[in-house]
């Protein structure tokens, strides 16, 4: 039997299997690559949503303090707030339960002191220039030149 034939017959078989391999093998690796960055990313988004929740958690509890009635409190006389005298109720009868009292009158407080600010002084607005602010209409309920009421702002909402 001749050699020739039997080795060309087989030459493109292992051909296709090398190509098959190699193949599988650049895919497998493109594959890995993929997933590997894949898995960075979720490892970075983890790292990220830690730092978020760690701030948010701070940002809760500064909000949880200023709700405290310890600062609530110091925040109301810091407003000039004073604590409320005896309160008095109505019954559903028309009495009234308990003796009403006044407020204590508020304490003075005197404003930090300001530092002047370096550079030359400002010019006030009234040295010579017009005022910017608009000037206010009469009274309510005063009356005006002709002798009829003015007429009052809506103080309603949507009016």
């Amino acid at each position: 039997m001749p050699a020739g034939p039997s080795t060309a017959a087989r030459t493109p078989f292992v051909l296709l299997v090398v190509l098959l391999l190699g193949g599988g093998l650049i895919t497998l690796l493109l594959l890995n690559s993929a997933l590997n960055e894949g898995s960075f990313e979720l490892s970075e988004l983890k790292k990220r949503t830690t730092e978020l929740t760690d701030e948010q958690q701070a940002l809760q509890r500064d909000v949880d303090a200023s709700f405290e009635p310890d600062a609530l409190a110091r925040r109301a006389r810091e407003l000039g707030m004073v604590p409320g005298g005896g309160p008095a109720f109505l019954n559903p009868d028309g009495t009234v339960r308990g003796v009403p009292s006044k407020a204590p009158p508020a304490p003075v407080v005197a404003p930090p002191p300001t530092t002047p600010a370096a550079g030359p002084p400002a010019a006030s607005p009234s040295a010579g220039a017009p005022s910017p602010t608009p000037t206010a209409g009469p009274a309510p309920g005063a009356s005006t030149a002709s002798g009829t009421p003015a007429a009052q702002p809506s103080t309603s909402p949507g009016r």
